[in-house]
């Protein structure tokens, strides 16, 4: 069976994608034409679910460039040019429509590239996506970037599901401190103005001014501060859940044998 060979049309001319045999998680194009080098398209989760794999990832250079990048001699690049680009392109379906997000796409020197060989780079990243998305071993391709993927996944959600709940804990503990701390600065405030009756002092006057550092604006601030960190906790709580969730769901996961996807995306 010969390799799929893409034809993508760009601003800098045709680009000739072929595919070579599926390396487990991943497939390689070969580049010709208007750009030479490689594109590794592999498996990924779904920006909004860590733990769906359900994504497709194109990455310029013969590596997982989400985590790295090849040498800069390695790197994909124009067929006229010299300079070397790396950066990445998620294709995955949200509202049962296709989407893509692209990872900031720079040369060797991390400078961004211009508009035009922007252009050229996301359609190459995104014409060996879809390739990819539509082909028929894509649940073999999921599964094992998923395999790969999950021990890194689940350190990262055990870190995220502590923070989030200790972040929750400090709220919390904020909230309930703001609340005597607003009773003090008023009963402070009621004193300044009663002294202020009796005796008129530009100290006073300035302790009770709407303005910053006076007890006026002090009280302000701790009556909005308290329900602040209460909806700010609750929101931290449920990035917690979440993060555990996702992390169950991974190990659920590893311990149920592999079954089959639907494809990604139809035809685009």
């Amino acid at each position: 069976m010969t390799s799929p060979i893409l034809t993508i049309d760009t601003p800098a001319g045709p680009v000739r994608a072929t595919a070579g045999p599926r390396e487990d998680d991943a497939v390689v194009f070969e580049l010709g034409g208007a750009m030479r080098g490689n594109v590794h398209v592999t498996g990924t989760t779904d920006p909004h679910r860590w733990d769906q794999f359900t994504a497709v990832r194109a990455c310029l250079g013969p590596v997982n460039a989400f985590k790295t990048t090849a040498p800069d001699e390695d790197l994909p690049r124009l067929a006229r040019g010299r300079t070397g680009y790396h950066g990445s392109l998620t294709l995955y379906r949200y509202a049962d429509r296709p989407q893509v997000s692209v990872y900031p796409l720079s040369t060797t020197a991390d400078h961004p590239p211009s508009e035009k060989t922007e252009a050229v780079l996301t359609a190459v990243l995104r014409s060996c996506a879809e390739h990819v998305a539509q082909r028929a071993d894509l649940p073999a391709i999921l599964e094992a970037s998923r395999q790969r993927d999950t021990p890194g996944l689940l350190r990262f959600l055990a870190w995220s599901a502590s923070y989030h709940q200790a972040e929750a804990v400090r709220l919390e503990r904020e909230a309930r401190t703001a609340l005597p701390a607003r009773k003090a600065a008023e009963a402070a405030w009621r004193t300044a103005a009663r002294w202020l009756s009796f005796s008129p002092d530009p100290v006073l006057l300035l302790m009770l001014a709407d303005r910053p550092d006076s007890l006026t604006q002090k009280i302000r601030g701790l009556q909005w501060w308290a329900p602040y960190c209460v909806s700010a906790a609750a929101e931290e709580h449920e990035r917690a859940r979440r993060a555990q969730e996702e992390a169950d769901s991974l190990r659920a996961q590893q311990r149920r044998r592999p079954r089959r996807r639907p494809a990604l995306v139809g035809t685009l």
